[in-house]
């Protein structure tokens, strides 16, 4: 897809960058560890907790999508609440203005969605300059949820 020049290694900084968020982000809040999770998209809220309740609270963004063959930005779909993907318009538009097709571009197809997935949440995460990021299975596909914020609750 048509991008400029710098874009690959601002998205291999992106990525790194990412990378040591969700490994901060883990070794913090152990989002792994929790019983469950669950999203609220209307209220943009991603909740971890345990048989005793919340622990971990997060303000989110829907990055995207993936299906069976593609990925599709959270801004692009009409069945999100606005609210849970303003805030990726940024993203978009950061693509519109640099010339960078994936970041403009409604549905994409790869050969290694998940793999897509998570670069695109490490853009989303730079442009936005967000914690990180999580991966909620969604029947055959998964939904990307950019992590704003976060905090302990007990």
């Amino acid at each position: 897809m048509k991008a400029p020049d710098w874009y690959d290694a601002w998205c291999e900084e992106a990525f790194a960058t990412f990378t040591a968020k969700q490994k901060r982000m883990d070794e913090t809040h152990r989002l792994a560890a929790w019983a469950r999770y669950d999203y609220d998209a209307a209220a943009c809220t991603l909740t971890f907790s345990d048989e005793a309740g919340p622990r971990v609270v997060a303000d989110i963004q829907v990055v995207g999508t993936i299906g069976g063959q593609d990925w599709m930005w959270g801004w692009a779909n009409g069945n999100w609440p606005a609210q849970s993907t303003e805030a990726m318009r940024q993203v978009r538009q950061f693509g519109l203005d640099n010339g960078i097709e994936e970041l403009a571009t409604d549905v994409l197809t790869s050969d290694d969605l998940p793999g897509l997935g998570w670069m695109l949440a490490a853009i989303s995460a730079r442009v936005l300059e967000a914690e990180g990021a999580y991966r909620a299975p969604s029947g055959a596909g998964a939904v990307y949820l950019l992590i704003r914020s976060l905090k302990s609750v007990s």
